[in-house]
């Protein structure tokens, strides 16, 4: 069901929730929408031709399209995730005693582009995710942008240093299978898991080429927000910076796909689970034991990018 505010309170009748509503063909291909208006009886609304039974309208124009609100609703989730992350950075107004107020500006000016190429994709191509996968099954998709949820996230990481934040998410309009519907929800972590592994040699040859890892300025393997590790005594350790992307660019992918691979609530998880239990066990898993193993010790984010930057550096020398 699609509202002119879809981020506001449910508008349903019956205890304020708005249930599933799926379409199923049967033996003989006829499209089956189990959605009788009115609260009527199935049986009698069939009877008296007011069910909806019937093909679903199918999407027939490009999947790449982006319609001129959607575009306005991406840019302004992409520009207060942004700020939000640059004023995680610098530890938001508490880093002012630390940084001083030139340091805490130069800090963030510096932090927020690089937050935004890597993390900012994460979120972004997740949501193009859902959409493309939507489309490709008939139905109207486009990203909506909740406002209370940006204000919240920019506030929060200001005041209290730590970010939480909900940006938006892809509104779908149509009448799916279950199968379809968990074909929507999982384009989202799959395109995360996607991202992880591409970034693994994309990142790995940039550090390679610009010799970053050569500077030493990166000790551990774990994903650091901190923008003051971008300045020694005064001076813009560039090496810092692009070692930190990369790094942040693997970890963002995988906390953000395990997070909406949890079956709860609005969150992808529960739509896979609902269409396949092995689908959502097998997703899930390989995003928890990549976590898992990362935080135990096993391997290490930096220790990833040296397989694929250390050959790349050799080989210019």
């Amino acid at each position: 069901m699609l509202k002119d505010d879809p981020f506001g309170a449910p508008q349903s009748s019956q205890n304020g929730r708005i249930h599933r509503v799926h379409q199923r063909t049967d033996a003989k291909g006829t499209v089956h929408i189990d959605a009788a208006s009115g609260g009527m009886n199935p049986i009698f609304a069939q009877l008296f031709g007011t069910s909806s039974w019937g093909a679903a309208q199918q999407h027939t124009g490009k999947l790449w399209h982006f319609s001129a609100e959607e575009k306005q609703h991406l840019a302004q989730a992409m520009g207060a995730f942004t700020l939000a992350l640059g004023f995680l950075s610098v530890g938001g107004m508490w880093g002012l005693n630390e940084l001083g107020t030139s340091g805490w500006i130069i800090t963030l000016l510096i932090s927020m582009p690089v937050m935004f190429i890597a993390i900012g994709p994460a979120f972004l191509f997740h949501e193009i995710g859902h959409k493309l996968v939507a489309k490709r099954n008939g139905c109207w998709a486009e990203f909506r942008a909740d406002p209370r949820g940006l204000r919240m996230g920019v506030l929060m990481s200001f005041f209290l240093g730590f970010l939480f934040m909900a940006p938006g998410a892809v509104m779908v309009a149509g009448l799916v299978t279950r199968r379809q519907n968990g074909h929507i929800a999982i384009a989202g972590p799959l395109t995360n898991l996607g991202l992880f592994l591409i970034g693994i040699p994309l990142w790995g040859i940039i550090i390679g080429l610009t010799g970053a890892f050569d500077a030493g300025v990166v000790s551990s393997g774990t994903m650091s927000l901190n923008g003051s590790s971008y300045f020694d005594e005064g001076s813009l350790v560039w090496q810092a910076v692009i070692v930190n992307a990369g790094i942040m660019w693997l970890g963002a992918n995988l906390f953000l796909g395990l997070f909406n691979m949890i079956p709860w609530g609005p969150l992808d998880g529960l739509k896979v689970r609902d269409w396949n239990e092995s689908a959502f066990l097998a997703t899930i898993g390989v995003f928890a034991i990549l976590l898992f193993t990362l935080f135990t010790g096993v391997w290490s984010l930096t220790g990833a990018l040296h397989l694929i930057a250390d050959p790349v550096s050799t080989l210019i020398r």
